[in-house]
């Protein structure tokens, strides 16, 4: 509950002076004498309940948006987990991809049960493994290397949530595979899946590391975890403690959402009834007015539930699909399926990511009142054409003949292989949870 101070109302005797005031003012007529006497004399008896009205109303507009960026605690404090701080004038999200033998990949597949088979490139026929042997180099510093002991030790007691779609749940596998090594005995972890929430548990540890589906991070009629394929999709206005009271009491929260956005220029959104009834209020407003409405339904959430001394909260930007060879220089019509290598060129970014959207998180980010770290992850994802599951994934359908004849007609150009790109993107969070 927020404390609202008010200022002492103004003393009788003040009253006073203040219409003597009004009456020695040239030039004034008796009706404005009366009206500005009438106004003092409700200020005076009322002046106290006016000014935590309009305290209210000031915490109520300011809890419409929450913060990227540097902390507003100020007094130098710490961010909650730093043990460090990050190289003057260093930007983790700016650099290039570097071939490293030495420290890639930073597990293998076959080690890792954890993988869900839609990410398993390697069990599923691909020839390559080039993909997992690149390293992100930041121009001027370096990445600090993943601690999977700091990292468990700094989880002991504490739950670590990502929130969001597919592309969230590869970066949480991702998490564990990394963490899990360090836990030899089957016995003391198990990963368990009930509907939306998939929990991963170092038991010695009594740590969590978590998945929520949420793919709007709002309420939709996508929600079902397993049953969600729906190409008419509908978010509900102001619901994001439909799922957010399942993320109360995390200590990491990782949220993400953006693919599930991306059905068209226009969102549906419901303002009155139920998704499935015949009586019932939905709007058709421009994709990016949908999406900064779940940004600052996400921000207030963090703002009303998340303690920036003793908590963290990171937003992961959009990850970006390699649907259109033509964007790189590539054959014309095709897309992900057979590359093998990065993208060289530093200002390249595909057709398939949308700006507008990243101009929608930084405008709501800007405004923020509650300390949110982005990981940018959209650029350097941007170079990764190799990296895309492409073809070497469970087919949850028989191909057709005619999909076995053109293998890129079925390339999937939306997820990535483990291990792969989305190690980088855990590498990062470390980074920024650690050496903020």
């Amino acid at each position: 509950m927020k404390t609202l101070i008010s200022p002492s109302p103004p003393s009788s005797s003040s009253s006073s002076t203040s219409l003597l005031s009004l009456r020695k003012a040239r030039g004034l007529s008796p009706f404005l004498i009366t009206l500005l006497a009438f106004i003092v004399f409700v200020v005076t008896l009322y002046g106290e309940d006016f000014t935590c009205l309009l305290g209210q109303l000031d915490f109520y507009s300011q809890d419409d948006v929450a913060p990227a960026g540097p902390s507003p605690r100020g007094g130098g404090t710490e961010a909650a987990f730093a043990v460090g701080k990050r190289p003057e004038g260093c930007d983790y999200f700016s650099g290039r991809w570097v071939w490293d033998e030495s420290t890639r990949p930073l597990y293998q597949e076959s080690e890792c049960p954890y993988i869900q088979p839609q990410l398993t490139c390697q069990e599923r026929g691909r020839p390559d493994k080039d993909y997992q042997f690149w390293r992100w180099q930041p121009h001027g510093c370096d990445l600090p290397s993943f601690n999977a002991t700091l990292m468990l030790e700094t989880l002991r007691g504490k739950r670590m949530m990502y929130v969001g779609d597919s592309l969230n749940r590869g970066q949480f596998t991702s998490m564990v595979c990394l963490l899990h090594r360090l836990i030899p005995s089957s016995s003391a972890k198990s990963m368990q899946t009930s509907g939306s929430l998939t929990v991963f548990t170092a038991k010695d540890y009594n740590a969590t590391v978590e998945f929520y589906w949420a793919p709007f991070l709002l309420e939709s009629n996508s929600d079902d975890a397993v049953v969600h394929r729906i190409s008419d999709r509908v978010v509900r206005r102001g619901s994001i403690n439909v799922h957010g009271r399942h993320w109360k009491g995390a200590d990491v929260v990782v949220f993400n959402t953006y693919l599930w956005w991306m059905t068209g220029l226009t969102m549906k959104v419901l303002q009155g009834g139920s998704f499935d009834g015949e009586e019932k209020e939905v709007v058709e407003v421009t994709t990016e007015d949908a999406y900064g409405m779940a940004m600052r339904s996400m921000m207030r959430w963090a703002r009303k539930n998340m303690d920036p001394r003793t908590t963290r909260v990171f937003f992961t930007s959009m990850s970006p699909t390699h649907g259109k060879s033509g964007d790189w220089g590539g054959e014309p019509g095709r897309n992900c399926y057979n590359e093998t290598a990065p993208i060289n060129n530093a200002t390249y970014w595909g057709s398939d990511s949308r700006r507008s959207i990243m101009r929608v998180i930084g405008e709501e980010f800007g405004k923020s009142k509650y300390p949110v770290t982005f990981l940018n992850i959209t650029q350097l994802s941007n170079y990764r054409k190799d990296a895309h599951t492409s073809i070497y994934k469970k087919q949850w359908n028989p191909l057709t003949a005619e999909q076995l004849a053109d293998p890129a007609s079925y390339a999937d150009c939306v997820h990535w292989c483990l291990p792969g790109l989305q190690d980088t993107w855990n590498e990062l969070l470390f980074a920024k949870l650690f050496y903020p």
